[in-house]
């Protein structure tokens, strides 16, 4: 997968160092995947929430922060849509962000 935006990742662990390790593990395994649909990241990802749409939420430091993506799995490319924490996540709407 193509991850695009690392630069939203980067600037969200300088911000909120706790995650930058869990970030950086995130972007290696996405970027070394090969999701083809929903089920592929649900493999690697048990705990993942799939919405409509190709958005996926993942859970960061134990639902500490929550990173919303949208995928594209014909061209194997990972949009990053939002990063935040759960109450930043809870005013937003995932499937529109």
């Amino acid at each position: 997968m193509r991850v695009l935006a690392k630069k939203i990742l980067r600037e969200f662990w300088e911000n909120h160092a706790e995650t930058e390790e869990q970030l950086k593990t995130w972007y290696k395994e996405a970027s070394k995947a090969s999701w083809n649909n929903p089920s592929n990241i649900k493999e690697d990802y048990a705990r993942a929430s799939i919405l409509k749409g190709g958005r996926v939420v993942f859970y960061i430091c134990g639902n500490k922060y929550r990173l919303v993506v949208d995928i594209n799995y014909l061209r194997q490319w990972v949009f990053i849509r939002f990063i935040g924490t759960h109450s930043d996540y809870d005013k937003i709407d995932a499937n529109t962000i």
